[in-house]
């Protein structure tokens, strides 16, 4: 996937998950959502460090 088109991606679902009213959302469903939020930001921040620890010529 070209890296413009990826970051869109990534944004536009970050403005849709700030669209949700979390006041509203069932606890469990809740807790679903932040185990899954909390892993897809622990795979971010190895995308993250992969790209940190490229060295430039």
């Amino acid at each position: 996937m070209e890296w413009g088109l990826a970051m869109a991606e990534l944004s536009a679902a970050i403005d849709h998950l700030a669209t949700e009213e979390v006041s509203e959302i069932p606890r469990m469903q809740l807790a679903e959502q932040l185990l899954e939020l909390h892993w897809q930001m622990a795979r971010l921040q190895a995308q993250i460090a992969r790209r940190t620890g490229v060295r430039l010529p």
